[in-house]
């Protein structure tokens, strides 16, 4: 079969990144006109039928099973085969809420066979999330967990675009059972059965986390993450053919189609999914590294900040050899920890929906404690201001992506049908990401804030990051958000939300003790002059936390408290 293989200049089974500048020297994507992620890759990989591809493990993490790459292929051509059937077509959209199962696998590469576009979307959406996604997609089917149907069976009469209704993990009246569907399906499908999808064709697309507007919509081609994730997994992740990688995600989050299923099977590796549910579970995420020889290992900071907090030394973790983060940037408080018990430094990457890993640091040079790294092989990234004028080192200005004379494969090219968003990113000869940063003398990049999270507190602009940095490293805090306040005299303070570790317990004594230690750690003038103790943080369905939320909180008090003080 034909693949795009030989004309990509990555040795996929061959030492990943040795030398960081030789390598973004000579990085480059050469993309085929025609590809197919399910065809191309996992069928491709499933001539050997004793290929692994996936580990998986029940939510207790008791049951173990294993499947092989021969396995996805017959699953996915069934689901394919399926939805032929029921008439559904290549370009026509599919709302898919399946959670840690191995029917989601076969749901999406079902889809990517077809051309048919899915569109994942994690658990904990609500019913007029749901309406918002099926509506401006026109999806004209659901594929729903069991126990999720009510979500779409309460607004079917506002989704006129819904034909097609597949309940998957159990029956119920009304839907078609993804069971019966599949099994009566063949398990044989070639590519010339099916109109051929071209490399710039959408394969798939999610919706951002919507931390200050309704979720936009963000297509992926079958260039953009089908192949463009060999720069995630290559690079900053160090796959290797024979490893086992494991990143927590749900499979609604685009962090999913980082570290679960594209870049990873480009490799060759097996991935590990867990099919967690609720409350996170330290012991058991611990366990499972064990028990199943986890060697590369991504999770967000939260739950690093989570997993310290156990006794690391109950667990053999020695079968890790490398460790990532991503989602919001890693306090260095935690990296020390986790390397500390487990012996392997975590390595902060950035990203976005819109993209593959941007940024990162990578095994083969030296990391900065708290930055982010460098931009990685096939992207041009500087900091820059408003107008898109690159801005000297040191000095805080706008995450931006070089777009000409060609974009780079991994970044979406418009988003879907929302011209206005797409010319408030796409401007010039940059893609903004919304992020700020600054650049240092060496060319490591340095996380300031969302663009909209940076506070302005008595002529000082401060960013959240550098503020939680320091109130991380106090043995008090487990997880903290910080955001600007407003005040009578100040204008703007500096507000910390915190959540403590076990054994410590909300007083005056400890927010001042917290706040002279913020001092030391930090320019006093950063400090948070007021700290409130929650119980949990507000945060999207990625999990990445809601400082917009928290700001309006504030500001709605602080209007409530003059209003009172006024009426008296």
């Amino acid at each position: 079969m034909t693949t795009p293989y030989d004309n990509i200049p990555v040795n996929l089974n061959g030492p990943n990144m040795l030398d960081y500048e030789e390598t973004v020297r000579d990085f480059t994507f050469t993309i085929p006109e025609y590809f197919n992620f399910g065809f191309d890759v996992v069928d491709r990989r499933a001539a050997d039928r004793t290929k692994l591809a996936m580990v998986w493990a029940s939510r207790s993490g008791e049951d173990l099973r294993k499947y092989t790459f021969y396995d996805l292929q017959c699953l996915s051509n069934r689901f394919a085969n399926a939805l032929r059937t029921m008439g559904v077509i290549k370009g026509e959209r599919l709302f898919v809420m399946v959670p840690r199962v191995v029917e989601w696998y076969a749901v999406m590469l079902g889809c990517f066979k077809l051309g048919v576009i899915p569109l994942p979307a994690p658990s904990v959406l609500v019913s007029q999330d749901v309406a918002y996604r099926v509506d401006q997609t026109g999806a004209v089917g659901a594929v729903m967990w069991h126990e999720n149907l009510d979500k779409i069976d309460v607004l079917r009469g506002q989704c006129p675009s819904l034909k097609h209704f597949i309940s998957v993990g159990g029956a119920a009246p009304g839907w078609d059972s993804y069971a019966d569907l599949t099994a009566a399906a063949s398990p044989r499908l070639s590519p010339e059965d099916v109109e051929k999808t071209r490399a710039d064709d959408v394969m798939l697309i999610y919706f951002t986390s919507g931390t200050t507007k309704f979720p936009k919509m963000v297509p992926h081609t079958q260039a953009s993450y089908g192949i463009g994730h060999i720069i995630t997994a290559k690079f900053w992740q160090d796959l290797k053919p024979t490893d086992l990688h494991w990143t927590l995600s749900d499979t609604g989050w685009a962090k999913a189609a980082w570290g679960k299923l594209f870049g990873q099977w480009q490799i060759g590796c097996a991935i590990m999914v867990h099919d967690a549910a609720g409350k996170f579970d330290a012991a058991t995420h611990l366990r499972l590294i064990e028990a199943c020889g986890v060697t590369t290992f991504c999770a967000p900071p939260t739950v690093y900040r989570m997993l310290v907090l156990e006794d690391l030394t109950a667990y053999d973790l020695s079968s890790v050899r490398h460790s990532m983060a991503a989602g919001e940037p890693l306090n260095p408080e935690i990296i020390r920890a986790w390397k500390e018990h487990t012996g392997t430094t975590i390595y902060d990457g950035f990203g976005q929906t819109e993209t593959v890993n941007l940024i990162a640091n990578f095994p083969c040079m030296p990391i900065k404690y708290g930055s982010m790294g460098k931009p990685t092989p096939g992207f041009h990234i500087e900091v820059v201001d408003d107008d898109g004028n690159p801005l000297p080192q040191g000095e805080e200005g706008n995450i931006a992506v070089h777009i000409k004379p060609e974009p780079p494969v991994g970044l979406l090219s418009a988003y879907w049908q929302n011209p206005q968003a797409t010319s408030e990113s796409f401007r010039g000869d940059w893609y903004f990401t919304g992020d700020k940063a600054y650049m240092d003398e060496d060319g490591y990049f340095w996380f300031v804030g969302r663009a909209d999270d940076v506070i302005n507190a008595s002529a000082y602009r401060i960013g959240p990051f550098e503020v939680e940095s320091a109130l991380q490293s106090h043995p008090a805090v487990a997880e903290s958000a910080v955001v600007g306040s407003p005040d009578p005299l100040r204008g703007t303070i500096v507000k910390a939300f915190v959540i403590l570790a076990p054994g410590y317990h909300p007083s005056d004594e400890l927010a001042h003790d917290i706040q002279e230690h913020v001092k030391r750690e930090t320019a006093p003038y950063k400090y948070p002059r007021e700290i409130e103790f929650l119980t949990e943080l507000p945060k999207t369905v990625s999990g990445k936390i809601r400082r917009v939320e928290l700001r309006q909180r504030e500001e709605q008090r602080k209007r409530a408290k003059i209003a009172g003080v006024d009426d008296a």
